[in-house]
């Protein structure tokens, strides 16, 4: 699974592969020991859980980078190479 981005402890993802799963945009988040997967057009978790403080983190991201994501959702949806998407900072 290519990591796009990675702040504050979170390593988030993007594969296209598992959309029979999420047939959404998404990205998966790790943190320590949790796992979730966000909608990129919603920032809303679809699946698993991620401390209150950093989800907040990784929704605020969301909303600042939506475009970026769409746009790598798109090439990942092609089988082409995945561009790293800014942190938050």
């Amino acid at each position: 699974m290519p990591v796009i981005s990675m702040f504050h402890g979170l390593l988030i993802s993007m594969y296209f592969m598992d959309s029979k799963r999420h047939h959404t945009p998404h990205v998966h988040v790790r943190y320590q020991e949790h796992e979730a997967v966000y909608d990129v057009t919603t920032g809303d978790v679809l699946e698993g859980e991620l401390p209150k403080p950093k989800a907040r983190l990784v929704q605020a991201w969301i909303e600042l980078r939506r475009e970026d994501l769409l746009a790598d959702w798109q090439l990942a949806t092609q089988g082409l190479p995945l561009f790293q998407v800014e942190p938050l900072r």
